[in-house]
C-alpha cells in the first residue's frame, strides 16, 4: 500500500535561476544539492513546515533524461506555462502575496474570494504556474 508522497519535480529551464525563485523568493529550504555525474545536479526544495516533501527542481536539458528534440519540445512547453500546476497554502494570503509581489514574483491573479477560499495565481521563473490558496 502507498503511504505518501516524498517526491514530486517541476521542470525547470536552469537550475540556478530556479534555485534563487524557490530558496530566495519562496522562502523554501534546500533539501538535496548534489552533483549527480558530468554537469547534472539532484537539487530538490521544500515548504519550511513540510520538511518531508522534496520538490525536485529538474532541469529541461538533452541528456539523462531528454533527446534534443524532447528537450527543445519541452523548454517551448515549460516556457508558455503548460507544466508546473501545483497548489501552495498558506494561513494569509494578503500579507505572503505582498512579499512575494515585493520579492519580483510574477503573480497573473490578485488574491480572489473563490468557493474554496481565497486564491493568488503566480508563475516561477521557468514560467510554471501556482495557485496559493488561503482555505475557507
Amino acid at each position: 500500500m502507498i503511504t505518501k508522497m516524498s517526491h514530486v519535480s517541476v521542470y525547470v529551464l536552469d537550475q540556478d535561476s530556479a534555485y534563487d525563485f524557490y530558496v530566495n523568493k519562496l522562502g523554501f529550504d534546500v533539501r538535496t544539492d548534489a552533483p549527480i555525474g558530468p554537469g547534472a545536479r539532484w537539487l530538490t526544495v521544500g515548504p519550511k513546515d513540510q520538511p518531508d516533501v522534496e520538490i525536485t527542481l529538474m532541469p529541461v536539458k538533452a541528456g539523462m533524461q531528454f533527446t534534443e528534440d524532447t528537450a527543445k519540445t519541452m523548454t517551448e512547453l515549460v516556457t508558455k506555462g503548460t507544466f508546473g500546476f501545483g497548489v501552495f497554502d498558506t494561513n494569509d494570503i494578503y500579507a505572503t502575496y505582498e512579499e512575494l509581489h515585493t520579492k519580483g514574483v510574477e503573480f497573473q491573479k490578485p488574491p480572489t474570494k473563490e468557493f474554496y477560499g481565497t486564491e493568488a495565481i503566480f508563475k516561477d521563473d521557468s514560467g510554471n504556474w501556482f495557485s496559493l490558496t488561503q482555505r475557507g
